[in-house]
């Protein structure tokens, strides 16, 4: 047995249960933010993880991260999101797709859907949840803009 193990054995891996992630952080109107992983719960300090749920048909207001980077992970439904000054752009993800949003974007996640709750798993850059709401007036009609990277044209 190592000098280690007792370190290990209280400093090593951590499992949250489903049951007892934490509302207690920061919210946005129009979702319910819970965090899993964070400074405070699990010692992390250069990450947040977390799951946020919006209901049928709902959207969120409009916010940013600071410094922040966000990674949203699409469990369940269909997310529309807005971003830019005016969150006059657009556009949606579903079930298995990514979602990358850099650092002070103001954005809006929307449900898409009327009908189902639109579920989704979060990861920032920090172990503090960061939310600034924003007071933003979105446009009519947003400009929709395909997902497109470097390897994937059009």
């Amino acid at each position: 047995m190592s000098a280690d193990s007792p370190r290990w054995k209280h400093d090593g891996v951590r499992v949250i249960p489903a049951g007892s992630l934490d509302t207690n952080t920061a919210q946005t109107p129009g979702m319910n933010r819970a965090a899993a992983i964070d400074f405070a719960r699990a010692g992390a300090q250069k990450l947040w993880a977390g799951t946020v749920s919006i209901h049928a048909g709902a959207k969120t207001g409009a916010h940013h991260h600071g410094p922040l980077e966000s990674v949203i992970y699409v469990v369940r439904g269909k997310a529309r999101m807005r971003w830019g000054d005016r969150l006059e752009f657009v556009a949606e993800a579903g079930p298995g797709d990514f979602i990358f949003v850099p650092p002070y974007v103001p954005h809006q996640e929307i449900n898409a859907l009327a009908d189902e709750t639109l579920e989704c798993v979060l990861v920032r850059s920090d172990g503090q949840a960061t939310a600034i709401n924003l007071d933003i007036e979105p446009v009519e009609k947003p400009e929709s803009v395909p997902w497109i990277d470097p390897v994937h044209r059009g």
